[in-house]
C-alpha cells in the first residue's frame, strides 16, 4: 500500500502545470497570415501564442459580428478554476498520505481520480458551451454578414477538439501541454488505485490461505 499512496501523492502534483502551462490551444490559419494566428487558454485566462494575436483575431470577428476575446474578470471560470484545481491537488496529496498511514484504503484513490473526472468533463461542457455562445451569438449590425447555402446565418464556433474550416481559415483546436500533465497525473493515480486493489487482493488470499492450513 505505500508505493500506491506514494504514487498517488506525486500524481496530483502534475495538476501544478496547469499554474504555468495552457490547457488547450486554438490556431487559425490562413493564406494571408504564413504565420497562423493562436490563443492559449489558460485556466486563469486567454494569451495569445504569438505577440498581438489577440488583437488580430478580435480584429477579424469585428467584421462577422464576434465578440471580442473575453478578459479574465470577464468570466467567473477565470476566477474558480484555479482555486477547484488548488483543492483537489490538496485534496489528492492528502488521500496520498492517509493511504501511506493506513488511515484510508484504494478506493479513496479512485474515488479522487473519479470527482476529478467528473469536474473534467463539466469544465469541457462549459468551455463547449462558451465557444457555442461566442460563434454563434453575432452583432446584428455587423459588417459582414455572411449565410449558408440554405440561407442560414453563418455561425463560427471553433471545434472542441480537432480540426475545421471556417471561411478561408483552418482552425485546429488541441489539447495543450497543462491538458496533458493533468492526464498524466490523473492516470497516476488510476494507477495506485490499481496497485492498491491487487495488494488488497493479494492480501486476502494470503489470509485465505493461512485461515485454510489451521
Amino acid at each position: 500500500m505505500k508505493k500506491a499512496s506514494l504514487i498517488m501523492m506525486i500524481g496530483p502534483l502534475f495538476l501544478l502545470g496547469l499554474y504555468t502551462f495552457p490547457l488547450w490551444t486554438i490556431m487559425l490559419g490562413a493564406p494571408q497570415y504564413p504565420d497562423p494566428l493562436g490563443i492559449h487558454i489558460h485556466i486563469d485566462g486567454i494569451r495569445d501564442v504569438n505577440e498581438f494575436d489577440i488583437q488580430n483575431i478580435d480584429g477579424l470577428n469585428h467584421y462577422i459580428g464576434m465578440k471580442t476575446l473575453p478578459k479574465p474578470e470577464e468570466m467567473w471560470e477565470f476566477s474558480t478554476f484555479p482555486m477547484v484545481i488548488g483543492v483537489m491537488i490538496a485534496l489528492g496529496v492528502l488521500t496520498g498520505l492517509l493511504g501511506y498511514l493506513k488511515k484510508v484504503n484504494y478506493k479513496w484513490f479512485l474515488g479522487w481520480f473519479v470527482l476529478m473526472s467528473v469536474l473534467g468533463i463539466l469544465g469541457m461542457y462549459d468551455f463547449n458551451a462558451w465557444m457555442v455562445d461566442y460563434g454563434t451569438n453575432l452583432d446584428p449590425n455587423a459588417i459582414m454578414k455572411l449565410a449558408n447555402p440554405d440561407g442560414t446565418p453563418m455561425t463560427y464556433k471553433p471545434p472542441l477538439f480537432g480540426h475545421t474550416k471556417m471561411l478561408n481559415f483552418d482552425v485546429t483546436s488541441l489539447p495543450a501541454t497543462g491538458a496533458w500533465m493533468m492526464f498524466i497525473g490523473m492516470m497516476l493515480t488510476l494507477l495506485a488505485a490499481f496497485i492498491g486493489w491487487k495488494n488488497r487482493k493479494a492480501m486476502s488470499i494470503e489470509k485465505s490461505k493461512i485461515y485454510a492450513t489451521s
